[in-house]
């Protein structure tokens, strides 16, 4: 279908030329509609065309390695979409598909050669689309790339909070209970045996003192282990709520794959019933 050079008007990359540049390139181009659920590509296609959107709603997926779909772009008007397989001429690595009714302008790339020709400063434009789908593609990553809890976290503690989780540790097992209660008998032992010679008699005041000045210091490490759990436990909850809502995606994938076929079984029962009565009218 040919394209109406109005159309390229309020594309961001067609804007800057003329109305007789966008007249040529009007009729280099071509208009192409797309009913909705209908696949415009798919991951190994050949790459020869890009697509720029112009009215209704298209998504780009990708598959990971588990064969889960990654939703990679939702293109809004005047946005390419399969721009970088078109300049590359590589096979798609992603697919589309027409979320509704949609109009998109399938440029190639001696379309984009013959814009360069006319106006060299719309590769600036062309940059920037890159851009902002490379940046996409990094956000995707940052968000989906899942690791070890333990990891992260050892990664980024401090010789300080280290040290705090040992004493933490320590403090809190049999073997310091057990190490404590035999120091603590010699020292009650010995001092009560030396009588008015020892150096520490009843009530024992330094031992008491030791004893303060241990609490004092012990505590507020152990508090700072604590909090140290604390972001611990904040990390793993978010890293499950990330892994939970990709499994939300998934489940709602499917759910949208079975809603298809279900939708598609209706339409094939509704057309053979069509053609079991007029054959029986015949």
């Amino acid at each position: 279908m040919a394209c109406n050079p109005e159309v390229l008007r309020h594309v961001p990359l067609f804007a800057t030329l003329d109305e007789e540049e966008r007249a040529v390139l009007a009729g280099q181009v071509e208009l192409k509609k797309f009913a909705p659920r209908q696949r415009i590509y798919k991951i190994g296609d050949a790459g020869g065309q890009a697509y720029v959107m112009v009215t209704g709603r298209v998504r780009v997926t990708t598959m990971d390695e588990d064969q889960q779909e990654v939703v990679v772009d939702e293109p809004s008007q005047g946005e390419f979409f399969g721009f970088a397989s078109m300049l590359e001429e590589v096979k798609h690595q992603t697919t589309a598909i027409a979320l509704e009714e949609a109009e998109c302008l399938e440029v190639s790339r001696g379309d984009i050669e013959t814009l360069l020709k006319r106006k060299p400063l719309a590769g600036m434009s062309m940059l920037a689309v890159l851009g902002r789908q490379f940046h996409a593609s990094q956000q995707l990553v940052r968000v989906r790339a899942m690791r070890n809890a333990n990891e992260l976290i050892e990664e980024k503690a401090t010789l300080g909070e280290n040290v705090a989780d040992e004493v933490a540790r320590l403090g809190g097992s049999w073997t310091f209970i057990l190490a404590f209660t035999v120091v603590a008998s010699v020292y009650v032992a010995m001092n009560a045996w030396l009588g008015h010679r020892a150096w520490d008699p009843y009530p024992f005041i330094l031992l008491n003192l030791f004893l303060s000045l241990l609490a004092a210091i012990q505590a507020p490490v152990i508090m700072m282990s604590q909090n140290r759990q604390d972001r611990k436990d904040r990390v793993r909850s978010e890293l499950d709520y990330a892994v939970n809502r990709r499994a939300e995606q998934g489940i709602q994938g499917l759910a949208r794959k079975l809603n298809l076929l279900g939708e598609q079984m209706g339409d094939l029962e509704e057309f053979l019933r069509e053609k079991r009565e007029g054959g029986g009218g015949r």
